[in-house]
């Protein structure tokens, strides 16, 4: 089959849209859509200028999407004195797994010439996942004990980095398996929370000077796609699955979702679509509420809703 806008042979098929694209093309289509994003998302404000650029932390894994993520912003970017690209990485101490794929980051920001930054669970936190899930004091999964820390060292790295914007490498189908989670669970309010925390324009959010703002600028970009960019572009991601992943019900909400995008081509651009919709007005009707009180861990100093934040609760419970 044929390219849709030249005579070149295509490598992917869009059934959402019916377009047939050789690679050239299907790569302009990347970052158009990724570009095209930060301007809707009001990522670059007015006022950003060489003499005072904005720094932007991208939480780089060195999986596909992160790759992917951080090649485009360079690319779009690497003439443009206003922003400067900093790549976090972060090494949770997953024999096998993490060691491979910070090595995938190194390469790609020397290759790049982007500042990088690796952190780690042993050295911030005096753990590694390997112990923790061995030890599993708190009878959780993996990922709950390994997104509080990630979460807490993107927020404490951002903040020492001194960033105006932290970006994360989520894809469509990321998005959608959380837009659908926070429906089925029925939870408005945490929905008006990711309007404001990272799905709404930059000038539409609430204020929440407390933390770094953050921004995923792929999340109109299929997985499949992003990962068949990475390919065409030959990037150095590490594209397997971490041995402790298993979070259960978002394995369930990803499988419905792709027997539906399957059978109904274009499902996850609705759900995103209505989604996006729904969060705005719910962002707006929560607006000014007071909500939870904000204050410093009395261990950590970072900013929580409790005395002690979740993640010094957790290690704690690890000693």
């Amino acid at each position: 089959m044929d390219c849709n806008r030249c005579d070149q042979e295509a490598v992917m098929h869009a059934a959402y849209s019916g377009s047939h694209l050789c690679a050239d093309h299907f790569r302009e289509s990347v970052a158009k859509r990724v570009r095209r994003r930060i301007r809707r998302d009001d990522l670059v404000p007015q006022d950003a200028t060489p003499e005072n650029p904005q720094t932007w932390v991208i939480g780089l894994s060195g999986g596909k999407d992160s790759v992917v993520l951080t090649q485009l912003l360079h690319d779009t970017f690497d003439d443009d004195p206003r922003i400067e690209l900093v790549g976090l990485t972060i090494h949770e101490g997953i024999e096998g797994y993490r060691d491979k794929s910070v090595d995938a980051c190194v390469e790609l920001t020397d290759d790049l010439g982007i500042h990088h930054e690796l952190v780690s669970y042993a050295e911030e936190f005096g753990v590694r996942m390997d112990d923790v899930v061995e030890d599993d004091p708190e009878n959780m999964a993996a990922c709950a004990y390994c997104g509080v820390f990630r979460r807490d060292l993107l927020s404490t790295y951002a903040d020492e980095l001194e960033a105006d914007l932290l970006l994360t490498g989520h894809n469509l189908d990321d998005e959608a398996q959380t837009a659908l989670m926070n429906f089925l669970e029925g939870d408005v309010e945490q929905i008006a929370k990711h309007f404001d925390a990272s799905l709404g324009p930059l000038s539409k959010r609430e204020d929440q000077s407390e933390f770094v703002p953050r921004a995923k600028p792929l999340r109109d970009v299929p997985e499949k796609e992003v990962a068949l960019y990475a390919h065409l572009e030959d990037l150095p991601a590490h594209i397997t699955e971490c041995p402790h992943a298993s979070e259960a019900y978002r394995g369930e909400i990803q499988q419905l979702l792709y027997e539906l995008e399957e059978n109904h081509p274009g499902t996850r651009h609705s759900i995103i679509s209505g989604y996006e919709e729904v969060a705005e007005i719910a962002a707006d009707e929560f607006s000014g509420d007071d909500g939870a009180d904000l204050q410093e861990c009395v261990e950590c100093g970072s900013t929580t809703t409790r005395e002690v934040c979740r993640k010094c609760s957790l290690l704690e419970a690890l000693v």
